[in-house]
């Protein structure tokens, strides 16, 4: 199994943590990087080999992880010179990756199962399967519905609670279904997201209960560090045990 890891991009909302390094390299819990918990990850759900996406300080990228071998992993490269977007670097490298495989940020700590979630979108028949999370956002307002005229309100709602589904920025893709685009080429999530659609060629949702952050914001670095204590043991199990062995 192959996953493609997106750690090119300059992570300016990430700033002053990401002044000298790149995001995925940023430590959480004195410990061990973002990046490199992913790859433990990655190498204890069944995967073998991993396409780093690089750009940014992506020589950094390169020195810390090598070839990938002390992760139990085979990593090749490929460098982003302009943004390309999040699906943009998997084009340049699509004649040389599985039929299925796995497209995400590399600024998630989470404990999907990364393999299970691969092999359901295999069984799916789907061009892409998109790992989802509920999330919520309550109002701060009441909320006015107004009729067509503008001038009637019609229904009034007491600072209401919004529920729906989020991309925890982590992707099963078919290969086949990158193939009409060409290498080189900008492509965003969105705009494939869209294009799918249009076709009514629809992607799946796997929808994920357990714990999720995605780190994008000073605050959310911060509240990663503070629950590394806790929640390393859920994010790196197998890490954990042979330390405790």
């Amino acid at each position: 199994m192959h996953a493609v890891i997106l750690a090119g991009g300059k992570g300016t909302r990430l700033r002053p943590y990401t002044t000298c390094v790149p995001k995925p390299l940023v430590p959480i819990g004195d410990t061990y990087s973002i990046l490199e918990i992913v790859l433990y990850q990655l190498r204890a759900h069944g995967f073998t080999s991993v396409t780093l996406a690089v750009g940014h300080m992506g020589h950094l990228i390169r020195a810390f992880v090598g070839d990938g071998s002390r992760y139990g992993l085979q990593v090749d490269y490929t460098d982003e010179e302009t943004p390309l977007g999040t699906i943009g670097p998997v084009l340049n490298v699509l004649d040389t990756l599985p039929e299925h495989f796995l497209v995400m940020n590399g600024d998630v700590l989470t404990n999907l199962n990364y393999g299970t979630f691969l092999q359901r979108h295999i069984q799916s028949d789907r061009p892409v399967t998109v790992a989802t999370y509920n999330r919520e956002i309550k109002s701060e307002f009441g909320v006015l519905d107004i009729d067509e005229t503008g001038s009637q309100i019609v229904a009034f709602r007491e600072k209401p609670t919004v529920h729906f589904q989020v991309s925890m920025g982590i992707y099963a893709v078919t290969r086949q279904t990158l193939r009409g685009y060409t290498p080189g080429q900008v492509l965003g999530f969105d705009t494939l997201m869209l294009d799918l659609l249009a076709a009514r060629q629809f992607p799946g949702s796997d929808l994920f209960g357990g714990y999720w952050l995605d780190i994008g914001r000073p605050e959310d670095y911060d509240m990663a560090n503070r629950e590394w204590e806790e929640m390393s043991a859920i994010l790196l199990p197998h890490l954990t045990l042979s330390a405790a062995d």
